[in-house]
């Protein structure tokens, strides 16, 4: 009997499809399949395709690339079709790809038969059988979830967890190993329904080793072996390592990325597996899955690493104890990117036994802002080991930066760049602190008994913005068991807020009295960064994270039984009477928990009017300082202004329309005692009010 013959009476006819012709040769039997005239001929790929079901045809494209990736045969059931839609007869297709070299693009010839099978009878509708229609659903849907949660981890541990909860449909393995590439030698990056140990044998197995594993990584082709007997007719070397787990089916598929394989990934079952092809595609799908996250997360961890270690290397451990103090520190890097920026805090040993504590933030987040904050930070230690004041040390950084940026600029779309920074120059002995500014924010301090007043201090502009540049110093006095703050902006502003919001979002956790300064230090970054953040976002609708950087210093209290009094000071300059609204928010900082909110208004209004007097009477500038003692119910509240001017004050009675003369009789009313007292050079004006 011919084979032609007995290809008719099985129903099994003979195709050739030429994909880069667009041709396809049936047959007699394959034409009468495909509702052809029962002859041999060569058809248009148009006219064959109108007698597949379109969902059918769509599918074949994907088997026939899984089965040109795996070296296999591409299997199918069609659906043939008339003109109306309805089903005519199925037919299952086994068929060989043969690559063809074409110039521009990947072409192929599937050679192979075209079987009848019994199902559906002819004269039925379209409807999806089991096999094409629940199951592919199923198998899309599951498709698409795992997608999602690989796309979602960004770890190598997350990805191996997801991976070990996917759950296939009809044929979910009960073990599952990833394998890597370290060299010439298959390494196990991880592994899931196996003990402790189980891995010990393939772990550092060399790549010639007759072990599937291995045989996937060298060839780049997946193995399937749906039964015992296949693995060790294939493999009898490394049968007896897999043997001892009772399994049933394997597949190892390859974890390719860019055209490198990277690994191998192993399924494992205990029942047996056929691999049809479609059972093929979903493996080999979530295998292209599987290395693409495992690819995302190895970068992710490499830059995560190397961020890391670059911030470490640039940010500096506090240094040797202080006498008589206590600093703690923390920094903490935005959330996106690489996790670089250019906030950072020093602490630098003085040559005259002080010590000066910096602080400071570099325009930007990224890499070229840890670079010019690592050379900056430098130079302030350079400039302060010469032992400069902190206002030259300041304009020799600006000097310096503003060269660096200009030497960055010729090649960088970002342009220069500038830099914030507060450099307090500490006095362990006095507890006296010089503080120069650059564009930053004021430092805070905490008196011993919970009050946080932002101290208002003298500043210029940011470093790098002007060549020569003067910085101000303002001196001020830590007592005992006070605390100051010092930080970057990201701590006041991450989450949306402005200067004002922020500040009123951290000052409960200040003024807390937190005895620890690490357990502070941690409190402020939780207030920002932490679960209860999300419920404090500001008024602002950019709520871009910033990094933090923060710093605090405490006088430590020693054997004191007292409390130290509340204390600030402000200088008022002819050329900046703008701060005689800083003058009154501070002192209603220093007397924000005062019994009697008129006496609070009756203080502000005082300060107002001596310091307003000073600027409008006098050439010089105008020294406030405030002071609170006592405990609570019992505190007494003594404010001073101070002035050059040797001319003392005059109580006038003015008339119904006079715009002045009301000072003294103000202070005469509102106060509980005042007074006048000349000194060496000048004059002191002062007020007190009893807390009732």
């Amino acid at each position: 009997m011919r084979t032609e013959e007995v290809l008719a009476a099985t129903a099994t006819g003979l195709w050739r499809w030429d994909h880069g012709a667009g041709s396809v040769t049936l047959d007699a039997e394959a034409a009468r399949l495909l509702e052809f005239p029962a002859e041999a001929g060569v058809f248009r790929e148009a006219a064959v395709r109108a007698r597949f079901h379109p969902v059918d045809w769509n599918e074949i494209y994907g088997v026939v690339n899984l089965a040109l990736a795996e070296g296999t045969l591409a299997e199918a059931r069609l659906r043939i079709v008339d003109g109306g839609g309805r089903v005519l007869r199925t037919v299952r297709s086994r068929s060989k790809p043969l690559p063809v070299a074409s110039a521009g693009s990947e072409s192929y010839v599937l050679v192979g038969t075209l079987q009848e099978v019994a199902e559906p009878q002819p004269g039925t509708t379209g409807a999806h059988t089991p096999i094409t229609g629940d199951w592919r659903r199923s198998r899309e849907a599951f498709l698409l979830d795992a997608g999602r949660a690989l796309a979602e981890a960004r770890s190598t541990a997350e990805v191996l967890r997801v991976a070990a909860s996917l759950s296939m449909p009809g044929f979910s393995p009960d073990g599952l190993a990833v394998f890597g590439v370290a060299g010439e030698r298959l390494t196990i990056i991880g592994h899931h329904g196996h003990n402790a140990g189980d891995e010990d044998p393939f772990n550092d197995m060399p790549l010639e080793t007759d072990y599937p594993a291995a045989q996937v990584v060298r060839t780049g082709r997946a193995i399937y072996l749906p039964s015992p007997e296949e693995y060790h007719r294939r493999f009898p070397a490394t049968w007896p390592l897999a043997s001892r787990f009772g399994r049933r089916s394997w597949a190892f598929l390859p974890l390719i990325v860019s055209g490198r394989t990277m690994g191998a990934w192993m399924a494992g079952f205990r029942h047996p597996v056929s691999f049809s092809p479609d059972e093929r595609s979903v493996l080999t799908t979530v295998a292209r899955m599987l290395a693409q996250a495992l690819a995302r997360a190895g970068e992710a961890e490499t830059e995560r690493e190397l961020s890391q270690g670059l911030q470490r290397s640039m940010m500096p451990t506090l240094g040797p104890e202080i006498p008589g103090m206590t600093v703690a520190a923390r920094y903490v890097p935005t959330g996106g990117g690489l996790q670089v920026g250019g906030d950072w805090y020093d602490m630098i040993p003085l040559p005259n036994g002080r010590i000066a504590l910096v602080i400071g933030d570099v325009q930007g987040h990224d890499v070229r802002a840890a670079g010019l904050m690592g050379q900056l930070r430098i130079a302030l230690r350079a400039y302060a080991s010469e032992g400069h004041r902190p206002d030259a040390v300041l304009s020799r950084a600006s000097r310096f930066l503003s060269g660096l940026t200009d030497a960055y600029d010729d090649g960088d779309e970002t342009g220069p760049r500038f830099a914030t920074c507060l450099y307090a120059e500490v006095d362990p002995e006095t507890g006296t602190l010089d503080i120069a500014r650059a564009g930053h924010p004021d430092p805070v301090v905490i008196s011993s008994d919970g009050t946080a007043v932002i101290r208002q201090t003298g500043g210029g502009l940011p470093l790098g913005v002007e060549t020569d540049a003067d910085y101000p110093t303002t001196q001020l006095v830590l007592e005992t068991g006070e605390t100051i703050m010092l930080c970057t902006d990201g701590l006041i502003e991450t989450g949306g807020h402005d200067m004002a919001t922020g500040w009123d979002r951290l000052r409960p956790v200040l003024e807390q009295r937190i005895g620890d300064l690490e357990k502070l230090a941690d409190e402020l970054v939780q207030a920002v960064h932490g679960p209860t953040s999300h419920y404090t976002t500001g008024p602002l609708a950019d709520r871009r994270e910033d990094d933090v950087a923060v710093l605090v210093l405490r006088r430590e209290a020693g054997t004191m039984a007292r409390t130290a009094p509340r204390r600030t000071a402000m200088t008022i300059a002819q050329a900046e009477p703008e701060r005689i609204s800083a003058a009154r928010q501070q002192l209603c900082e220093l007397l924000h928990d005062w019994e009697d909110p008129e006496q609070i208004d009756a203080a502000v209004l005082m300060v107002s009017e001596m310091t307003t007097n000073v600027l409008v009477h006098t050439d010089g500038d105008a020294l406030m300082v405030a002071e609170v003692t006592g405990e609570r119910g019992e505190r007494r509240l003594r404010v001073e202004v101070a002035d050059s001017s040797d001319e003392l004050p005059h109580k006038r009675r003015p008339g119904e329309m006079a715009s002045s003369g009301r000072g003294l009789v103000l202070m005469e009313m509102l106060a509980d005692a005042w007074g006048v007292d000349p000194r060496g050079a000048g004059k002191s004006i002062w007020f007190e009010l009893h807390e009732a």
